[in-house]
């Protein structure tokens, strides 16, 4: 897919409802590291502390929702549905179906890599949209942002059972089947401080069974007792 890049930035807007008073706010969230470094002359920033102002603004706004909508449910299970919304797998969804890859601004060779680094670099993205949000519009604007686009995904994950974790359920499934206790090694990590890349693999015993990938070794262990269940056929 051709980046479209910064000069059609208004239809990004028009199609998410957006309206921005500073766009070079809106242009800065989708700049990457990588485009910077090929392009030291730009008077842009990349995107990285907006991203941490949205991941933090993100959590508020779906723990809020998920407080007042679901009284009967325990901390814990608000944890799990959390987590399940805002996790890289639903952000890069919901930023596909925002077509965020089309105005992302890329070294060449990020832009030619359309593999698990890009799709992470687009859940990010979502994140640093929502900072750049509350940085020009504020709170309210963030939260009917995040309730249009984030939030239905809510209903079908708890009703499908995506928010089960998928680690604790793996361990259950071993031990009440096999025996044992699974175990997870960092394979590689890789990547700078910022932007660190984790591979880790699930074994049974000394058997390797499914490999995962994420942004931190957390991620990288769901994401890896997530393909060992798929694997055993123990969903």
């Amino acid at each position: 897919m051709t980046m479209r890049g910064f000069s059609d930035i208004q239809n990004f807007e028009n199609d998410a409802g957006l309206n921005f008073r500073d766009k070079n706010l809106l242009r800065q969230a989708f700049t990457h590291r990588s485009y910077l470094n090929e392009n030291r002359n730009s008077s842009l920033k990349h995107n990285e502390r907006l991203e941490f102002l949205g991941d933090a603004v993100l959590e508020l706004v779906v723990t809020d929702y998920l407080y007042n909508t679901y009284p009967e449910y325990t901390e814990g299970d608000m944890t799990s549905f959390r987590s399940a919304v805002v996790n890289a797998d639903n952000l890069f969804k919901i930023g596909t179906n925002l077509n965020i890859d089309e105005y992302l601004m890329l070294s060449r060779g990020e832009a030619k890599d359309k593999g698990r680094a890009r799709q992470y670099i687009i859940a990010n993205t979502v994140e640093a949209i929502i900072g750049a949000i509350y940085l020009d519009s504020g709170y309210e604007a963030d939260k009917k942002f995040v309730h249009n686009f984030i939030i239905p995904e809510i209903e079908k994950i708890i009703s499908s059972g995506t928010w089960i974790d998928s680690k604790s359920l793996f361990q259950e499934k071993a031990q009440d089947l096999v025996g044992t206790t699974p175990s997870y090694r960092t394979e590689k990590e890789s990547g700078p401080d910022h932007d660190k890349h984790f591979t880790v693999g699930v074994y049974l015993r000394n058997d390797l069974v499914a490999i995962g990938e994420g942004r931190s070794k957390q991620d990288a262990e769901q994401e890896a007792a997530k393909k060992a269940l798929e694997i055993k056929e123990w969903n």
